[in-house]
């Protein structure tokens, strides 16, 4: 991904076998977690808060839903609220003051560093990896379990360049695959979001020029029908037949949606799952400069078993000037949900835990808000 700020690449030393072992070290199953399930022992709870206040991202949602009932029940000074809205909803509520924290899919741009100035008292909006994951390509079509596509196909079906299920295209990628002589419905967000970005970004690294636009969190692709969140994709694509969309990973599990397989170049076609995500992720690079941890993500792959379609969730916060009443629960927040245990918490509900190298920097940039 090409960053537009001025920044040193740093790579990180980190081992994609370790990562995916790691991700066998996962909390208890599809019960919402008590605090003792999500490592409440862990939690270090700051000076008390009242309420602290986070939006943005829905591809994180599910993992702050795990974090928040914890934390809550942990910490009774504190109260965290997180409310969706998407990546671009909460880069723009944080820099409009209205909450202490934003979750994004994609790093800030230097117009919304330079915008969070004057909520930051003498100090910028970071952004600070919290939440790795994976771009599922989600589909409803009777008879296909192991539908296959990659980047130029894919794109050409989001463009509606590609409009029928037995185009010749999709054919070649699934030999020996009944596809039907049936319309593609197709599914967007019609929200800003950084999935749209990531998908987007993938789009324009594999496509082959077949996907106009350059990554955007507002979709720009031709016709298709949109939904709100990821939430309202996944239950667009549950309802309608022969259609597809995207969203991440976990919330394919929670509507038991198939998922795509691409193909990369690699051996054989990569499956979505944490664990091929996790290789991609491991091979990421710090672009950021300054205290600010943004990721460079390597889409175009073609390593074997990594799957390309990823994501990091950031969640922006000063790095000076945070507000006095709600610094002491933000910082104590922050630290719990990079720690071993509430990383391993969310690794069952379709999310990458963070590698060890990219966790350890965060925890100390976060030990350092003022």
């Amino acid at each position: 991904m090409m960053l537009q700020r001025n920044r040193r690449s740093t790579t990180l030393a980190l081992s994609a076998v370790a990562l995916a072992g790691a991700l066998t070290l996962t909390a208890c199953g599809d019960e919402k977690p008590g605090p003792t399930e999500a490592s409440a022992a862990s939690i270090a709870c700051g000076a008390k808060g009242g309420n602290l206040l986070g939006a943005g991202s829905t591809a994180q949602g599910n993992a702050m839903d795990v974090w928040k009932t914890a934390y809550n029940a942990a910490c009774s000074g504190t109260t965290v609220n997180y409310s969706g809205g998407g990546s671009g909803a909460g880069v723009q509520q944080f820099n409009q003051g209205k909450v202490a924290f934003a979750g994004t899919d994609y790093v800030l741009k230097p117009a919304d560093v330079d915008a969070s100035k004057s909520v930051c008292t003498a100090g910028r909006a970071i952004d600070l990896p919290m939440v790795g994951g994976l771009v599922s390509l989600v589909y409803n079509l009777d008879g296909v379990d192991n539908l296959v596509l990659d980047g130029p196909t894919a794109a050409k079906i989001f463009d509606s360049q590609i409009t029928k299920w037995n185009d010749q295209a999709i054919a070649a990628l699934n030999p020996g695959t009944k596809l039907p002589d049936a319309e593609i419905q197709s599914f967007h967000r019609s929200d800003d979001s950084g999935t749209t970005y990531n998908l987007t970004s993938y789009f324009a690294k594999t496509s082959g020029g077949a996907w106009g636009a350059a990554p955007d969190k507002a979709w720009k692709g031709r016709d298709g029908q949109s939904a709100n969140g990821s939430a309202g994709v996944s239950a667009q694509i549950k309802q309608v037949k022969n259609s597809i969309g995207y969203a991440e990973l976990s919330y394919a599990q929670v509507n038991n949606l198939k998922s795509a397989r691409i193909s990369t170049g690699a051996a054989k076609p990569v499956e979505a799952t944490t664990a091929n995500a996790a290789a991609t992720i491991a091979s990421s690079t710090v672009a950021g400069t300054d205290g600010d941890l943004a990721l460079s993500l390597d889409y175009g792959t073609k390593a074997e078993n990594a799957y390309p379609i990823v994501l990091v969730t950031y969640e922006i916060a000063c790095d000076k000037g945070n507000k006095a009443d709600t610094l002491a629960a933000l910082k104590s927040f922050l630290t719990y949900t990079v720690g071993d245990g509430a990383q391993k918490a969310i690794g069952d509900k379709g999310y990458v835990p963070l590698p060890a190298a990219i966790a350890d920097k965060v925890r100390a940039a976060v030990a350092t808000l003022a």
